[in-house]
């Protein structure tokens, strides 16, 4: 135990994170996700709408992007950590429990990622505009999100005395006496003080929604750039967080798992960044519908039908040319045989005239 007389106070974890409605458990960690979620939702709506977006677009691609986040995130937590499921005694079941928490970032948002363009997909709407448009709003959902791991007491980091240091209290089962420290009830018996890495995490995502906010302003950035700015910011910051944590973890070449993977993610951002179209997109092509993106296994046909987004980076019309793949044969029929009937039609009736000796437009000149 960690002597805590040498500061007049640390910050206090909460005595519990589950409360019991009857025999429904009411737990922090949920309601913290699906607050971050619904602001998330909204405040991505208002920023899409200002983009000159359709009004329901983020909702509807929300519909998929979520469900598949939340898979994605408990399936990267699941496989980088999986020596709490798996193991002698270890119960597989519990890498179903998502409510008790454990949700990793990197798979939600690549499932999520993965969602949304499936979404977009289906209601043609340009995915990379979007990404810009809602990227502040999902970094601020995962800073509420953080909160959730404080009434967990988890994913804090080593022992400190700081003035900010974290107190991580013992909680017990009040009808057995067993300590839980997930869903038992908090004595006041302070075990540790911790770094509150949830903490540093939480702040540094807000400051980085703001420096979001304020480089789109001013640089009007689009095509996917400001989304890459995000993924690049939270990355950073991740990266020294997680070397501050204590917990046990899988490593990857002598570091945190999660350490080594916003480093490569830090570098994948920045090189979209630098490599991606500048300037916003034409708020004409945000409306769904009006500038689809063509299907992976449609580029070789668009190719060879010339077809290529444009200088600026605005979008095929892929409509039109999936059109006229389909129709080039039959385009070729259909518009000779008229104009091989109108011709042969012409030299019969100039035969016919000089037949019958009827004057010519030049002869009715002359006349």
């Amino acid at each position: 135990m960690v002597a805590v007389n040498s500061v007049l106070a640390y910050i206090p974890s909460p005595p519990q994170g589950v409360w019991q409605l009857g025999p429904f458990p009411l737990r922090a960690y949920a309601l913290c996700i699906i607050l971050g979620i619904i602001v998330a939702i909204w405040w991505g709506e208002r920023r899409w709408q200002q983009r000159g977006g359709q009004a329901g677009a983020v909702l509807d691609v929300a519909m998929f992007a979520v469900p598949f986040g939340l898979v994605g995130g408990r399936i990267y937590h699941v496989a980088t950590d999986w020596h709490k499921y798996f193991g002698p005694d270890k119960n597989p079941v519990e890498a179903l429990y998502i409510w008790q928490g454990g949700l990793g970032i990197w798979g939600a948002v690549f499932f999520g990622g993965i969602g949304a363009w499936i979404a977009c997909r289906i209601y043609k709407i340009p995915l990379p505009a979007l990404g810009d448009a809602i990227a502040p709003a999902v970094l601020l959902a995962q800073a509420i999100g953080r909160l959730g791991n404080y009434f967990n007491q988890e994913l804090y980091g080593r022992t400190t005395e700081v003035p900010w240091g974290l107190e991580i209290y013992a909680r017990y089962d009040t009808e057995t006496g067993a300590r839980d420290m997930m869903n038992g009830v908090s004595t006041g018996q302070v075990l540790e003080v911790v770094h509150p890495t949830f903490l540093y995490e939480m702040v540094w995502n807000l400051l980085v929604v703001v420096l979001l906010v304020q480089i789109d302003k001013r640089y009007r950035i689009g095509h996917g750039r400001l989304f890459a700015l995000y993924v690049a910011g939270y990355s950073f910051g991740r990266f020294f967080v997680e070397l501050m944590r204590s917990d046990e973890a899988t490593h990857v070449l002598g570091i945190r798992v999660n350490s080594f993977t916003s480093a490569l993610v830090f570098l994948g951002a920045m090189a979209y960044f630098a490599l991606a179209t500048k300037g916003r997109e034409d708020p004409a092509l945000l409306q769904p519908g009006a500038a689809p993106r063509p299907w992976p296994w449609q580029l070789s046909k668009l190719r060879a039908l010339g077809a290529a987004e444009n200088a600026d980076g605005g979008q095929v019309d892929l409509a039109k040319k999936a059109d006229s793949a389909a129709e080039q044969n039959d385009s070729a029929v259909t518009t000779t045989e008229p104009a091989e009937n109108a011709a042969a039609t012409e030299k019969e009736s100039t035969t016919e005239a000089d037949e019958v000796g009827e004057p010519t437009k030049s002869d009715a000149k002359k006349a």
